[in-house]
């Protein structure tokens, strides 16, 4: 007999929310999809979510409300929100915090799991990296395809011990999903991989294959060696040569793809460059650590974000 959450809440109503939504509320779980956007929520909750895979098309009943209408705390907390969406969202469910959900935190970039630690406690907290492809396909269907994969684990050796049950929960949805037992250098290898990716094809406005290029590819070296010397710095054991091998492999194998910066930039949204390139840069400074291609970078990146989102 399982003993995995049968009640979740899901904090993002982006592509991954939908997706883990959907996925999850398909397996049977009690699912609430919550975001800020009103008109978002009514619709999803009035029609479902409209799920493509390669299972095909469904439409699956999942309920959508504002976080403040949800007085009692589900059994699992899963945050998909933008980095710097992070704060405002977790206070938003700071009623939940006596109640002593499992938080975890998923997304891009670092210092999401420490802003869920500081309200619900580091024993409650899991986190990692979801490396599976979806696409919003408005207004309530959500895209994927294959089965990706997973890498998480607690964010202290007691919150690990929860981590098994929610893995079984996550397999159960249709994820490929991976327990492990030093989540942190986990989740800063995919910082440095997307470090090395993201902020130049925003700058560029080009895809992976359009920035595989000697210089293209000195850039993302000089990035992941920066990344990795940080790392270290941190006591966590990072492949530099790995790393790098993952990231040229991208550029030839994904070459048509925009990275979330691009796309984030094509669509006058914000990017999150300063939980990625950026928090590398003040996480070198505090360790001692030179990062002048990361700092470049992020200082290019907020240049063009301050001219293109001020008004005139």
């Amino acid at each position: 007999m399982t003993s995995f959450p049968d009640t979740v809440a899901i904090i993002g109503a982006g592509a991954m929310g939908c997706l883990f939504a959907a996925r999850m509320a398909e397996a049977g779980a009690q699912v609430t999809l919550v975001d800020v956007d009103r008109a978002r929520i009514d619709a999803i909750a009035r029609d479902g979510i409209r799920l493509t895979d390669d299972r095909g098309t469904r439409d699956i009943r999942v309920d959508a409300a504002l976080a403040g209408a949800i007085p009692e705390a589900p059994q699992l907390v899963l945050l998909f929100t933008k980095s710097y969406h992070s704060a405002a969202a977790i206070a938003s469910i700071r009623h939940w915090q006596a109640q002593g959900p499992l938080v975890m935190s998923l997304q891009n970039g670092i210092g999401n799991a420490e802003k869920l630690a500081d309200m619900f406690g580091a024993d409650r907290v899991l986190q990692g990296t979801a490396h599976i492809p979806a696409d919003l396909s408005p207004p309530n269907g959500v895209a994927t395809h294959g089965f990706g994969h997973i890498h998480f684990g607690g964010f202290t050796a007691k919150a690990h011990r929860a981590a098994p049950d929610v893995r079984d929960l996550l397999e159960c949805a249709g994820f490929d999903a991976v327990l492990s037992d030093d989540v942190e250098r986990v989740v800063w290898e995919k910082v440095a991989f997307n470090a090395a990716l993201n902020a130049t094809s925003m700058i560029c406005r080009a895809t992976n294959g359009q920035i595989n290029t000697p210089a293209g590819r000195r850039i993302a070296q000089g990035v992941v060696q920066e990344t990795v010397a940080v790392a270290q710095a941190r006591g966590l054991s990072l492949d530099a040569q790995s790393i790098i091998g993952t990231v040229h492999a991208a550029l030839v194998e994904h070459g048509h793809h925009k990275p979330s910066m691009l796309q984030d930039r094509e669509h006058g949204r914000m990017t999150e460059i300063e939980a990625i390139n950026g928090a590398i840069v003040r996480e070198g400074e505090r360790l001692g650590i030179a990062t002048p291609v990361c700092a470049t970078l992020a200082d290019l990146v907020r240049v063009i974000e301050g001219v293109e989102h001020t008004s005139c």
